[in-house]
């Protein structure tokens, strides 16, 4: 009998359909890897296997956990017989922690309550989680609060949380998208580890295709909520029977091959799939304009007696044409340097200069102005957009601040820029929430972009989305830093 068994199953969104007549299988031990691009159901899958669908979506067919069917149980039999064998990874960490409340009392609620520990045990089990997810200095982490963390740093205490009840099916969904490359390969053989220790199945959600040939042993492919492929992960990389399969392996860059970028546009069913590789672009010259000079900058943090040195002495200087890779482990102080550079952050000392303007001694409408030539994108895209607001009014509100454009240019500028991240422009009509991870992350990329900006800083920009629209991100980005 397979520990997990899902047959026929169809989820709808306000009578559209998201998912549709999907079935496959995972056994105990097991790792089964859900591919496809942004908004292709994966994430409404996994959802629908925890029982945290919302109240408006309405699902067909047949989800059994050890023989027993998920979709018939009430609420109380869900939470008393199953959610204890069910442990989930969110894809963004900083939606998913409560801000409030400090990370190791979030992580004791996950533990299970029939253990009975005492406080002090508690806390010694939750630094025993932190510890398994490779997470330095547990004992201070489980006072920090979750915005003095990382977001590699949060998605671990994700993955801390999800293991404490030892459940029999892991759902990771996207769980290594915020994590550096080391830790991402600790990460996922930690998850090996417990899988083998526990015999857990493990249903990787994912669009990175290195990740699915070294960790996966079945995998399926969706888009637009069909199943496209489904077998052995050796069939998908030796013989890949659909066009969509052969386009997304196509698109995945590996590190034999000389070219930095190429563009694989992968419209719905497509029946043929097409790659195009440029000539990556000329390097700019050596005596082209600095655009942006950062001298000696650095920042240090301090909580209660302990501090922490974030910054120390960073300088470089960055060129008009040019791009300038900023690489290290998470939490070395990447997104705390990025954010100095638009003065979200003050920095204890050091200079920047942004066109030979003095950054630091802006203030008011001066900083109003230099900040529209230098745009961030953010590393967690739900964090960043706000809840209330709708796309086309965030985008509005932005071109109204900063360009002499009437409406009707507007609304045609903010169109022109999601169908270059590959939105539809009914997108403007709608709220972040009804977005995917990957989709709400092209948001952010397109609202950005909005203004032309002089210096574009990308916080792992791409990190959240898949294959074929990173190539076509990353494009977009070359053709603009050469346009501009």
């Amino acid at each position: 009998m397979a520990l997990l068994d899902v047959q026929d199953v169809t989820i709808r969104y306000h009578d559209k359909p998201v998912v549709q007549n999907l079935s496959f299988s995972l056994e105990a031990g097991q790792t089964l890897a859900l591919v496809g691009e942004s908004g292709s159901g994966k994430s409404s899958t996994a959802l629908a296997i925890a029982g945290l669908l919302p109240d408006s979506s309405q699902i067909q067919g047949d989800i059994l956990l050890q023989g027993q069917s998920l979709l018939h149980l009430s609420p109380r039999q869900q939470r008393e017989q199953h959610s204890p064998a069910i442990g989930m990874i969110f894809q963004e960490p900083l939606s998913c922690l409560n801000p409030v409340l400090r990370i190791g009392t979030q992580i004791i609620e996950a533990i299970p309550s029939h253990q009975a520990l005492s406080r002090s045990a508690a806390q010694n089990k939750a630094i025993q989680l932190l510890e398994q997810v490779q997470l330095p200095r547990a004992q201070h982490v489980l006072r920090q609060y979750p915005h003095e963390l990382s977001g590699g740093q949060r998605q671990r205490v994700l993955i801390a949380m999800a293991i404490a009840r030892h459940p029999q099916l892991l759902i990771a969904d996207e769980p290594t998208t915020a994590l550096d490359v080391t830790t991402q390969a600790q990460i996922l053989h930690l998850l090996d580890e417990l899988k083998k220790e526990l015999q857990m199945g493990l249903l990787l959600i994912t669009h990175d295709l290195g990740i699915v040939s070294e960790r996966a042993d079945q995998v399926a492919v969706m888009q637009t909520g069909h199943l496209l492929e489904y077998g052995p992960t050796s069939s998908l990389f030796t013989q890949p029977k659909h066009p969509y399969s052969r386009g997304l392996l196509e698109a995945s860059l590996r590190k034999d091959e000389t070219r930095h970028y190429l563009t694989a546009r992968l419209p719905e069913l497509q029946t043929k799939a097409t790659t195009v590789t440029p000539a990556p672009p000329s390097p700019p010259a050596e005596q082209a304009e600095v655009v942006l000079r950062v001298e000696q900058l650095s920042k240090q943090f301090s909580a209660r007696s302990q501090s922490v040195q974030a910054v120390n002495n960073v300088s470089f200087t960055l060129r008009r044409g040019e791009t300038l890779g900023l690489v290290g482990q998470s939490g070395c102080g990447k997104s705390t340097l990025s954010k100095m550079l638009l003065r979200l952050i003050e920095p204890d000392q050091g200079n920047i200069w942004l066109n030979d303007q003095d950054l630091l001694k802006a203030k008011g409408q001066a900083l109003r102005q230099l900040r529209a030539h230098i745009q961030l994108i953010f590393q967690d895209p739900y964090g960043s957009l706000n809840p209330r607001q709708r796309i086309g009014d965030m985008f509005d509100q932005l071109l109204c601040l900063h360009t002499p454009l009437n409406r009707a240019a507007r609304l045609q500028h903010a169109q022109s820029m999601l169908d270059a991240v590959g939105l539809s422009p009914n997108a403007l009509a709608r709220f972040p929430h009804e977005f995917s991870g990957g989709q709400r992350q092209r948001i952010a990329i397109a609202r950005a972009l909005l203004l032309k900006p002089q210096v574009l800083i990308c916080d792992e920009a791409v990190s959240a989305l898949d294959v074929s629209i990173q190539a076509q991100i990353l494009n977009l980005l070359v053709d603009l830093r050469d346009e501009l």
